[in-house]
């Protein structure tokens, strides 16, 4: 008898606010878009949802969700298109990552879709940053203080940037976490069971896992995912 594979799908949805993703307004409708399509496609394994203004550029659960398609040889599924395809972050992610995709609402976008999105995401930016700066130099040439000539303006301390250096690190432990949020019990039980560092390492790389960047493990990457749970 042959079998046929099923394809596996990631999906992911995005909420604006916390009051938005608790009461599931327009969640539901991401989901029941995603779930109709991939009813009749493969396999849904795994549903991450996004809970944030637009403005953040650190998405955590949808790094997570890129790495673990990745790890799965898995589609990341998107409810709407046009609702994410201004945004330069998700663009940015999407196109480095270089996993497959698909949105409900436009099945036969492609990469070149994206590649147009993200161009036409960018030229957006680029206007808004030039009129940003013409503002900025009239409200100067009115006499205006900008920088470090503002009167409010004070010289960072020493211990003011050694407590930002130590929010920084923590936000890439924070992000460290929820990319190999699903992995992590298995790198423990692993390691916890007397396994070297390099044979962690091996045992990811046999069962089919990759980092969040699509690369093969090693000891220090391993290491590095275990420290960050700590």
């Amino acid at each position: 008898m042959l079998l046929v594979e099923t394809h596996k799908y990631v999906a992911y949805y995005r909420v604006s606010t916390q009051r938005q993703g608790q009461s599931g307004l327009g969640l539901e409708a991401q989901k029941s878009s995603v779930s109709r399509f991939v009813n009749g496609h493969g396999e849904l394994i795994a549903e991450l949802t996004e809970i944030e203004t637009g403005k953040r550029s650190d998405r955590l659960e949808l790094a997570k969700a890129i790495a673990q398609a990745k790890r799965c040889g898995a589609t990341l599924v998107i409810a709407k298109l046009d609702r994410l395809a201004r945004n330069v972050a998700f663009i940015s992610a999407l196109m480095e990552s270089g996993v497959d995709f698909v949105a409900c609402d436009n099945p036969h976008a492609n990469r070149l879709t994206i590649h147009i999105l993200a161009a036409v995401a960018e030229d957006e930016a680029r206007r808004i940053s030039q009129r940003t700066k013409e503002a900025l130099a009239a409200y100067k040439a009115r006499g205006g203080l900008l920088g470090s000539h503002h009167p409010r303006c004070k010289s960072i301390s020493a211990d003011a940037a050694r407590k930002g250096q130590l929010r920084a690190s923590e936000r890439n432990r924070e992000k460290a976490r929820a990319a190999y949020a699903d992995l992590l019990p298995i790198i423990r039980e692993l390691y916890d069971a007397g396994k070297s560092l390099r044979e962690v390492s091996r045992e990811l790389n046999l069962l089919g896992h990759t980092t969040r960047t699509g690369r093969q493990w090693n000891p220090v990457q391993v290491k590095r995912v275990i420290d960050s749970a700590l």
